[in-house]
């Protein structure tokens, strides 16, 4: 389960910015997690919990903020929606596809004091 692993980095992520910004406690964490970054909800919500124990973020609210998957076609020369990774082109069929959105996690907001 790689969302342990990510949850202790946005746990580092917390750690830095309590250091450079000087606030003492974490009340909410709001992630993004992209549809294509396989990351899985529940479990991030459950390491989450686990990670945050006994830290500046014990007891920090999760909420997660879907990113809808996108991608640009080269064929079609547009951009277009993503369900799957590796999917192809809902225009033309092409597999010629980059991702541009909806492949990532990122801390998007802390609500600190």
């Amino acid at each position: 389960m790689h969302e342990m692993s990510l949850a202790e980095s946005v746990l580092q992520i917390i750690e830095e910015a309590a250091t450079t910004q000087k606030f003492k406690r974490v009340k909410t964490v709001w992630l993004e997690i992209g549809q294509l970054s396989c990351v899985e909800k529940e479990a991030m919500s459950f390491c989450f919990d686990a990670v945050m124990r006994d830290s500046i973020a014990q007891d920090a609210r999760l909420e997660i903020i879907d990113v809808a998957g996108q991608g640009w076609c080269e064929t079609c020369a547009c951009a277009v929606p993503l369900a799957v990774l590796y999917d192809a082109c809902p225009k033309c069929g092409n597999h010629a596809l980059k991702v541009t959105d909806g492949d990532a996690m990122r801390v998007k907001e802390l609500e600190v004091e």
